[in-house]
């Protein structure tokens, strides 16, 4: 019964203070080691005894008052029970201790006035906790007190007070108990977080029945592991049986007084100046003041703001204010070194394997991870290959000042030149043509729902269809347009709405991705058009390995640029056709299924197999381009391949073969689309 120590138990609104192990043995000590043989000295041992005296040989937490006297009728009848006493009658002593033992011929239990208890069946569980004190036989005062500990440790009763009364057959010994009140209904306070159901399920069994202390006391350790269970601050701090068996709980919730930061030095981890503003750190925390304090919510709190990239380490202490319900919360935060100059190397992810080192590519970039102290990011990068470059500006606030909603704004300047092999390619003596892009715009996004996220922007484009040399050109080898307009470019204000749902965020996990983009045309030369896209992923674990599937597909209506139409084939699309030769049109839908599975460490396999089409769409592309080139329009591959967890991230080599009879190697970086 010591699962709950901490918790007080009183009885009709009295408290009784547990006298600590030393008091009983002292006290037995001073008025037993002298003590005679004969029965009438014991009863003067007992009689000196604190009256009431708690037996208690450790600390309990159940609600008990126990006492032990021993009544006679008058002193010559002391002098007369001695005098009868038979003689040569000698006492007992324990094996270890100098304790003596008295003949007990009858053991009752009855109420505190000396009657039989009402109710039978507590008299059977207070004679059942009895396990020295029998009938005809030689006790000592200690196992007269451990008994008294079984019936209190029953649970069913409050208080205990074994009497010995002389009588003529002998020492009587009467066990007067007070059985606790019946449960009659309950009051709780300070459980402001706890659900009433709860309560009232743990409670619902003992209405109308005695108080089992026992049973209390589980019922306590289960209100204590529903707190536990959660990360709450929060425990059963006193129990209280007041008069008619109401039971009153006070649980105590240790709610959040205060929230700051502090911030420590990257060497010394002393206190330091922080750059960062403090409400930029606190309200990305879900805890708030006034709240009870969870450990689980705070813990979810520091990875948060480890998210944010702007520190190297964060963790939350407690400390405890004046009220002992209250806690003040610090959370200490290492900055990481805020921005600086990278430069380094990769591989496109839209190379294709005809000439797989034409993917490699050089980059140089300037971030800055927390500008104006608010974790607002500025990238400036540069990325340069031999068939495509990128010249990008962006800045990102995570979340705008003053939304309650977590948006953020993110606003992009791109210029970017790529091969037009998807659509266009296929040209005559080995020239090309690229397309180049001026994009600017401001997009916001914002989490809606466990999962999802939305996106809203304004983008304009300006683009156009360029030769080997650079210059601007607006037609094909096959005299099929460039662009929509007939101009060297092409000019659109893109409204762009996208919903995303990820679930683990693993590879393997779910996803789905909408995405649509409407064409303004503020001025008459500007595209009018809508186009949809959609994919979706699903993976499913069978055993080690995992079956991958996934679906994409997407239309186009109204007047658009030739190159921005849908590709099928190649690496992130049908495996065994070159990049773009399956098809393109204004319509695609493109299946595939890829079982992976382990093989030695980082090395993994893959079976596969794609299928895409174009709907029979691609006569519907200004210029027939997929015709021009004689695109079958469909096609299937299938084969297999190796992954590599590498520091460049996953690398693919994949062999396959489509139904064209033709047989391809495939190179790619990350995972497929």
């Amino acid at each position: 019964m010591s699962k709950n120590e901490d918790v007080r138990f009183t009885s009709s609104s009295l408290k009784i203070p547990l006298s600590p192990p030393s008091f009983f043995s002292q006290t037995l000590g001073s008025h037993l080691t002298e003590a005679t043989k004969s029965v009438i000295h014991l009863v003067k041992s007992f009689r000196n005894f604190p009256k009431p005296l708690n037996f208690l040989a450790r600390p309990s937490p159940l609600l008990c008052s126990s006492s032990l006297s021993l009544s006679q009728p008058a002193e010559s009848t002391q002098l007369e029970v001695a005098a009868t006493q038979p003689k040569g009658q000698t006492v007992a002593r324990h094996p270890r201790e100098d304790e003596e033992r008295v003949l007990i011929s009858e053991v009752l239990v009855r109420n505190k006035d000396g009657e039989e208890l009402e109710r039978k069946d507590l008299e059977a569980e207070a004679v059942a906790a009895l396990k020295a004190c029998r009938p005809n036989s030689a006790l000592t005062v200690r196992e007269v007190q451990e008994d008294v500990h079984r019936i209190i440790d029953s649970g069913l009763f409050w208080s205990c007070m074994p009497v010995a009364v002389d009588t003529r057959d002998g020492i009587r010994l009467v066990f007067q108990v007070e059985p606790n009140q019946e449960f009659q209904g309950l009051v709780c306070e300070g459980a402001n977080v706890l659900p009433s159901k709860f309560l009232e399920d743990a409670f619902r069994d003992g209405y109308g029945k005695v108080v089992n202390i026992r049973r209390l006391d589980d019922v306590i350790t289960s209100i204590n592991g529903w707190y536990n269970e959660r990360g709450l601050f929060g425990m059963v701090s006193g129990v209280e049986i007041l008069s008619g068996g109401i039971i009153r709980l006070k649980v105590s919730e240790a709610e959040v007084n205060d929230i700051s930061v502090r911030f420590l030095d990257r060497k010394t981890g002393e206190p330091t100046i922080g750059k960062t503003k403090p409400e930029t750190i606190l309200r990305q925390l879900t805890t708030k003041k006034g709240q009870v304090y969870s450990l689980i919510q705070g813990k979810r709190d520091a990875e948060t703001v480890l998210t944010m990239g702007i520190m190297d380490d964060v963790s939350i202490i407690h400390q405890s204010v004046g009220d002992r319900d209250k806690i003040d919360l610090v959370m200490n935060v290492v900055e990481r070194v805020s921005g600086g100059f990278s430069a380094g190397g990769g591989i496109s992810r839209g190379i294709t394997t005809s000439r797989p080192l034409s993917g490699l590519i050089g980059s140089f970039a300037y971030s800055h991870r927390n500008v104006f102290g608010r974790n607002q990011k500025l990238n400036v990068s540069l990325e340069r290959g031999q068939v495509d470059s990128i010249f990008r500006i962006n800045y990102t606030d995570p979340w705008i000042e003053g939304d309650d909603k977590r948006t953020s704004r993110s606003i992009m300047i791109q210029n970017s030149r790529t091969p037009g092999i998807l659509v266009h390619g296929g040209q005559p003596a080995n020239s090309s043509l690229t397309i180049g892009r001026v994009t600017a715009g401001i997009e916001f996004s914002r989490p809606f729902r466990p999962n999802w996220s939305g996106t809203v922007g304004l983008i304009f484009q300006h683009a156009g269809a360029h030769d080997e040399n650079g210059k601007p050109i607006i037609k094909d080898f096959y005299s099929s347009p460039l662009t929509a307009s007939g101009n060297t470019h092409d000019d659109a204000l893109l409204a762009k709405f996208e919903s995303v749902y990820t679930g683990s965020g693993d590879h393997g996990s779910s996803m789905c991705v909408f995405n649509m983009e409407q064409g303004l045309p503020v001025l008459p030369e500007w595209l009018f058009f809508n186009r949809v896209n959609a994919r979706a992923r699903k993976g499913v674990e069978i055993g080690p390995a995992c079956l991958l599937l996934s679906l994409s597909g997407g239309h186009v209506v109204g007047n658009f640029s030739p190159h921005e139409a849908f590709a099928i084939g190649g690496t992130n699309s049908v495996r065994g056709y070159e990049e773009g030769a399956v098809g393109s049109g204004r319509s695609h839908v493109v299946g595939s299924g890829e079982i992976s599975f382990p093989l030695y460490g980082p090395l993994g396999g893959a079976l596969f197999a794609d299928y895409g089409t174009d709907l029979g769409s691609g006569s519907t592309v200004p210029g027939d381009p997929a015709g021009a080139r004689l695109k079958p329009g469909s096609g299937y591959g299938y084969g297999f391949g190796i992954r590599l967890d590498s520091p460049l991230g996953p690398l693919r080599l994949e062999y396959a073969f489509n139904d064209q009879q033709a047989q391809r190697f495939h190179f790619g970086v990350g995972h497929r689309n």
